[in-house]
């Protein structure tokens, strides 16, 4: 899909979203998007690896996994505008352009090779997006056909915070849907039987009591989580 058919309007409301949120993001988001230096810990990528971050926002992950594997080369995509251009600054200022390309495009359907001229990658991860993607198990698929040979796909997300207070799950439901976010109930089970499509295997951890979901799928062996 190329950046003028993206879907207008989720990609208008993210750009709304953000336009001033991305000047704060980081700064607020370290305090509840638990688990995304975890991910990245885990990626294990291979030397000279290619990695994908599908909804990679302000490239905070970005910069951090490109630090953590010099000699890997890294993607980004995601549909706003607004925050490419936070995440293209930050990129700029770590000194990492050269390694790292940024596109426009929307997660649910994406053409790698038009993009970045790259068909497949050795790491895709997604980190706190496909609560915010419309038709996020779409991503899911396309997330795992991008994957090279003994690839794997890494999701982190919101989970269910089923070891948690009510009081609790009730305060973070109202705060995220003021971001549209919505925590996927049926995120285990999509991305489990994704993995059975693909003849992949699959690892699955809560964290936090719940307040998270960590997952991998590998085309090969079990990775550790």
């Amino acid at each position: 899909m190329s950046t003028t058919e993206l879907p207008a309007s989720h990609a208008e409301l993210m750009d709304g979203v953000y336009r001033w949120q991305r000047h704060i993001y980081d700064l607020t988001r370290k305090y509840y998007l638990l688990g995304r230096d975890r991910l990245i810990e885990g990626l294990d990528v291979p030397q000279n690896g290619s990695v994908l971050e599908l909804g990679c926002g302000t490239g905070r992950n970005i910069v951090l996994a490109a630090h953590r594997y010099p000699d890997a080369r890294f993607f980004g995509l995601d549909i706003s505008a607004e925050m490419l251009e936070t995440a293209s600054a930050a990129i700029a200022r770590d000194g990492l352009s050269a390694k790292v390309r940024l596109a426009r495009g929307d997660a649910t359907d994406f053409d790698a090779e038009a993009l970045f001229g790259v068909e497949r990658f050795d790491r895709v991860f997604v980190s706190y997006s496909l609560s915010m993607i419309p038709g996020w198990e779409k991503t899911v698929s396309a997330a795992l056909a991008a994957l090279a040979s003994g690839g794997s796909l890494h999701v982190v997300d919101f989970g269910q915070q089923e070891g948690l207070p009510r009081w609790f799950r009730t305060m973070l439901r109202g705060w995220l849907k003021k971001f549209h976010v919505t925590p996927r109930a049926s995120l285990r089970d999509v991305l489990e039987s994704e993995s059975e499509r693909a003849g992949a295997t699959f690892r699955f951890r809560t964290l936090y009591r719940g307040y998270a979901w960590l997952a991998v799928i590998k085309i090969g062996s079990y990775p550790a989580l």
